[in-house]
């Protein structure tokens, strides 16, 4: 995957994927997406993939989204770094949330994985 609009959409499906999960309460689903040592950097903390893969046992995080000004960089051949503007809704909530938020991909043999994702809510 050398080209770069390739490589974009690719990794912009597969982070698409991860807010899918949330929506869905898909914990299988975001399961398979996260590397097992994944590491999430919030304002609250850290977290890990067994933290991210919980949130969803009470049913979905999230009940509507959407992605604006994505940016996609390669970092050498096997990773890559999306960084966009998320705007989100949560269950049960009428009000629109908005961060920032840049996660980083690992290509392996079985496929891409997010191994880091840290969000900063915007003020």
């Amino acid at each position: 995957m050398n080209d770069t609009n390739d490589t974009k959409e690719t990794i912009t499906a597969l982070e698409r994927a991860v807010w899918n999960a949330l929506v869905e309460a898909n914990t299988k689903a975001d399961h398979a997406l996260l590397a097992s040592d994944f590491l999430g950097v919030h304002s609250d903390g850290f977290a890990t993939k067994q933290d991210h893969t919980s949130q969803l046992a009470d049913g979905p995080s999230v009940a509507w989204y959407e992605f604006e000004s994505v940016q996609v960089r390669r970092l050498g051949t096997d990773h890559a770094l999306i960084s966009y503007r998320a705007d989100f809704r949560r269950p049960d909530e009428t009000g629109t949330e908005t961060m920032y938020v840049s996660s980083i991909w690992e290509q392996t043999a079985t496929g891409w994985l997010n191994i880091f994702s840290q969000d900063s809510p915007k003020d």
